[in-house]
């Protein structure tokens, strides 16, 4: 058994979560924070783990904040319903635990989109800090893309996750929706004083540089069509972040005029 925690946050996760915890069950300590499953989620996660608790969802990174502090074990491992550990990045793991030699690790992604493997388009190596020693580390608040902030070395494993994001377009359609909301939240309380001049070269500019960078300077031209529709949808999800933001502003203004 390798004797670290792994933490799943969970919602309605019944089509990948059974995969997820089978990678993983070979791990001494299994915390599961679910936010109220309206699905088999939380039927599938008590056939490997009793450790399993249900929260409210306060966002991504207070939500594995939360898990984390469950963990029983020195160094945690943080993985998505949608990610698997492979036997190869196990045996690094157990060995790099062994030697102490960093307080943390990043990992690579194998990211697969549409079911093929993304191996340009700025998706590969990906690197993710996931694995951390939990006294020293903790999971930095911000409304999406959270991250894990270490007090101490870090270093580099050389062994990816699989990683099964967007199994369709209307997978992808339907978490832009989330994730553009939640980065339009951020960008506009780190610059709540944003012009609309401002936001109109972004609306233009950015999703433009935005496909550029992803199918020409990251090679997505290599992926293929799925390098393309990437760096599409990727535009897309750039132009509606900043349209996103516009149209808060506007709710501001007026609820200020009307007050």
């Amino acid at each position: 058994m390798i004797p670290v925690s792994v933490v799943i946050v969970t919602k309605n996760e019944e089509k990948n979560i059974s995969d997820a915890l089978e990678s993983v069950k070979d791990f001494e300590d299994i915390v599961i924070v679910d936010s109220f499953s309206k699905d088999k989620t939380l039927e599938i996660c008590k056939k490997y783990t009793d450790r399993v608790y249900q929260h409210e969802w306060q966002g991504y990174a207070k939500q594995k904040q939360i898990a984390t502090d469950y963990a029983e074990k020195s160094w945690v491992l943080i993985l998505d319903a949608d990610e698997r550990v492979t036997p190869e990045l196990k045996e690094e793991i157990l060995m790099h635990i062994k030697q102490q030699d960093c307080s943390g690790f990043y990992i690579p992604r194998k990211n697969f989109f549409l079911g093929k493997w993304i191996k340009h388009s700025g998706w590969w190596p990906d690197y993710t800090l996931r694995l951390f020693r939990k006294d020293v580390s903790y999971v930095e608040p911000r409304e999406v893309h959270e991250k894990i902030f270490v007090n101490g070395v870090v270093g580099y494993l050389k062994n990816p996750f699989e990683h099964y994001t967007y199994r369709t377009i209307s997978d992808y359609i339907k978490k832009m929706e989330t994730y553009s909301t939640l980065s339009a939240k951020e960008i506009l309380s780190k610059n709540p004083q944003i012009s609309s001049l401002s936001l109109s070269l972004k609306m233009l500019s950015n999703p433009f540089f935005t496909f550029v960078k992803m199918f020409l300077i990251k090679q997505g031209v290599r992926d293929g069509m799925y390098g393309f529709i990437l760096a599409v949808l990727y535009s897309f999800y750039t132009f509606l972040k900043y349209v996103k933001i516009w149209e808060m502003k506007r709710a501001q203004n007026s609820e200020f005029k009307v007050k």
